[in-house]
């Protein structure tokens, strides 16, 4: 169980890259104020979306403890960047602020699996 745990945080771990990375890459776009949601931000949201439902299912069947309150925090951080990503991703420019907003949204969700025990 514990391999499988690990194949599917490794696959969490690059959804966060992929998402994180689009975001970082359209940094100087977004100076310009011609930043856009890229395919990988809202594939890389997908992936954590599913594999961190799965990682909290597979910690649960192995009786490991699992803290509801902070899974919900980054559940609902990661929907709001989830929806943002989905609803804009079309758009030829995302205003600065939305675009700021998933990129804060994205570190928070970083900190807050590190930081918070």
């Amino acid at each position: 169980m514990d391999v499988l745990i690990h194949v599917f945080v490794a696959l969490h771990i690059i959804g966060i890259a992929s998402l994180l990375g689009g975001f970082l890459t359209q940094l100087r776009a977004m100076s310009d104020g011609t930043a856009r949601f890229s395919p990988a931000m809202l594939h890389g949201a997908l992936t954590m979306l599913v594999t961190g439902a799965i990682l909290v299912g597979l910690n649960q069947a192995d009786d490991q403890t699992v803290n509801n309150i902070k899974i919900g925090v980054k559940l609902a951080l990661l929907v709001v960047t989830l929806g943002l990503v989905y609803v804009k991703r079309d758009e030829e420019k995302v205003e600065n602020s939305l675009f700021a907003l998933v990129g804060g949204l994205t570190t928070a969700n970083i900190f807050i699996a590190v930081l918070w025990t």
